[in-house]
């Protein structure tokens, strides 16, 4: 630097624009956070839930050769095998020992229970419904046991 050359002042922020800005960032996030509706997260989270599990069955009834039944409640979807009356054993979650079970609190399903047999096809379609804040479906069609999410 040459002797008597002048230098500009550092440009930057105020603190009073920087605490402006937080203020307003603030107010957003406050009505942002008041505007979620966690409710029907949850009753999306458990349609998915719902339709990933009769999915599941009949992929494990085709890959073990027998029957699954899928056995639905107000309160939840259970996958047995053999009956719908859980006669012959709940199946278990991977890897664990837990029986499988998809529902949440605040959510209730509603339909008729069924079974896919060793070929996957079921022993009839229709609808599950699942109900919290708003309705979601998933259907199973009766000649090829596909299933359907429709949001």
């Amino acid at each position: 630097m040459i002797r008597g050359e002048f230098r500009p002042a550092a440009a930057g922020f105020t603190i009073m624009e920087l605490a402006m800005v937080i203020v307003i960032v603030a107010v957003l996030a406050a009505f942002a956070a008041s505007r979620i509706n966690t409710a029907s997260f949850t009753t999306e989270g458990t349609a998915n839930e719902v339709a990933a599990a009769v999915r599941y069955a009949q992929k494990l009834a085709i890959s073990q050769h027998r029957t699954v039944a899928v056995v639905v409640t107000p309160s939840n979807l259970q996958l047995c095998y053999t009956d719908t009356a859980c006669s012959g054993g709940a199946v278990r979650k991977p890897p664990g020992t837990d029986a499988f079970t998809v529902g949440s609190s605040g959510v209730t399903l509603g339909g008729a229970s069924f079974t896919f047999n060793a070929l996957g096809k079921p022993s009839a379609g229709g609808t599950i419904t699942v109900t919290g804040d708003g309705t979601k479906n998933v259907i199973i069609e009766s000649e090829t046991g596909y299933v359907r999410y429709v949001p």
